[in-house]
């Protein structure tokens, strides 16, 4: 059939010297796929049946199938977009096939959002698309199921992204939710999570869930005193006056970045640490606490500004492996060990609401809590499938635990900003207002006071500060700065 010519962005397609579902020597008639699509399906059967990240499986999935940069480039997109896509790209196949998707085999479905992923939003030929995307299917699934794959993808080709949006989304005047689930592939309880967050400017829903759809630029961040943003290669930050947004290439081979002297994060986490830097408790200022570490770039920045001005940090992480990671992210400097010394930095497994600190021996605390990661879909788009409402009832409890612990492991005047990835009410209002209505006498400071001037984040309580990606181009970090009341410290009975 003639394939309809369509508007298409993304990625390019099969190498000119790889033909698609290319035979091996020999004469077998069993497919080859192609070694980056094979590569991005590994990708998503790691987060289906591993529950693993998307990030953390691609390297080694790249180095397994000795992908070339550019092939490592394609199957990266491939996978991810898949991923971020999949709720369009789901709605778009139930259209197309004459079985509920949950009577696939997984595998094929896998497959089947891959072709899709080629056919609506990359650069990828109709044909290569289908025959990669069927050869595909014969090696993950079986030679019968290819027959099916084809007779789908190729009513899939039948339209653009655009066109058919209109045709598998709930009617948006009736169905505002519904219609921008299905158009922005996000959960319907998450669109309407977000839009709770947004408030007053609800309206601008579409384009927080585009942006959630857009792969992140990467950003570098340089370690004050120990390197400067001029040796990475990048656009200076907007916000942060330690960081550039990345030129390309691989971070790891910036010279910097592989002595330990600066890393890759996010701006957004680059200004919550800055956050506490900046604000200035009453009295010492020697021990500094991150509570909640993992898996370090937090508490690197953290250690770089507390060793300017002689104090030390504990660097706090429950799970043992994740504390390993922020000691190998501190540098070889850091002791395994709990300390809070002037100075030193040092590293403990230990549970965050049981520090290994006297309580009140702290003079500043970032509790930066876990949360269902909402506010990061750009760079963990499988979060967003992942995650169920009743996950914030659990994170919420755990939550406010943490910002308790660190209240009471600062001294009085001391400082803790409470942190999380997440815009939602749940995780952010709702536990600050919880907790300071059973500690009389904390007060809630105004986080804008103590940061660079960032438009447009006025957080859901008066002085915080909330961080969009539609609009800072960061991931939505919340803010709150809370201060302990001057007085004696508070403690357990002996």
């Amino acid at each position: 059939m003639t394939e309809p010519p369509r508007r298409r962005t993304g990625q390019r397609g099969p190498r000119p010297d790889r033909r698609p579902g290319a035979r091996p020597a020999g004469g077998t008639s069993r497919p080859v796929s192609d070694p980056p699509r094979r590569a991005a399906y590994e990708v998503l059967k790691a987060v289906r049946t591993a529950d693993a990240y998307a990030n953390l499986v691609l390297p080694a999935v790249v180095r397994h199938y000795a992908l070339d940069p550019r092939d490592a480039g394609f199957a990266t997109e491939l996978a991810s977009g898949a991923l971020r896509r999949r709720g369009t790209y789901d709605a778009v196949l139930a259209a197309c096939v004459d079985r509920p998707l949950t009577r696939l085999d997984a595998g094929v479905l896998d497959a089947l959002r891959l072709g899709c992923h080629q056919l609506l939003a990359m650069r990828v030929p109709v044909h290569a698309a289908i025959s990669t995307t069927v050869d595909l299917v014969r090696d993950v699934a079986n030679p019968g199921a290819a027959g099916l794959a084809n007779a789908v993808l190729r009513k899939v080709a039948a339209r653009s992204l655009e066109e058919w949006v209109p045709q598998v989304a709930p009617n948006a005047a009736t169905d505002p939710i519904g219609h921008a689930a299905v158009a922005h592939s996000h959960p319907a309880w998450v669109v309407r999570e977000l839009r709770n967050a947004l408030g007053e400017r609800a309206a601008e829903i579409d384009d927080l869930l585009a942006a959630d759809n857009e792969p992140p630029a990467v950003t570098l961040v340089a370690r004050p005193g120990r390197a400067t943003r001029e040796e990475l290669p990048g656009d200076p930050t907007p916000y942060s006056p330690y960081g550039v947004v990345s030129h390309g290439g691989a971070p790891g081979a910036i010279p910097a970045v592989a002595e330990g002297r600066a890393g890759v994060q996010d701006e957004g986490s680059q200004l919550v640490a800055l956050a506490l830097a900046a604000a200035a408790p009453r009295g010492p200022d020697r021990t500094w606490v991150d509570l909640c570490a993992g898996p370090g770039g937090k508490a690197s920045l953290l250690a770089a500004l507390a060793a300017e001005r002689g104090a030390g940090l504990l660097a706090v992480e429950h799970a043992p492996h994740r504390a390993g990671l922020v000691a190998r992210a501190l540098g070889a400097g850091a002791t395994v060990a709990a300390t809070g010394a002037p100075g030193v930095v040092g590293v403990v497994a230990a549970d965050g609401r049981r520090p290994p600190l006297r309580p009140g021996g702290a003079d500043r605390v970032l509790v930066d809590v876990p949360c269902t990661g909402l506010g990061a879909l750009r760079r963990r788009p499988e979060a967003r499938w992942r995650r169920r409402p009743e996950d914030l009832i659990d994170l919420g409890l755990l939550q406010k635990e943490l910002l308790g612990a660190a209240l009471d492991l600062v001294r009085p005047g001391g400082v803790v900003l409470y942190a999380t990835c997440s815009p939602v009410l749940m995780e952010t209002a709702g536990v600050v207002q919880s907790v300071l209505a059973s500690r009389p006498g904390v007060v809630l400071e105004d986080v804008a006071d103590v940061l660079p001037a960032v438009p447009d984040a006025a957080g859901p309580l008066p002085g915080t500060v909330q961080l969009w990606p539609h609009r800072h181009g960061t991931d939505a970090m919340f803010m709150a700065l809370l201060r302990r009341p001057d007085g004696p410290a508070e403690g357990p009975a002996d």
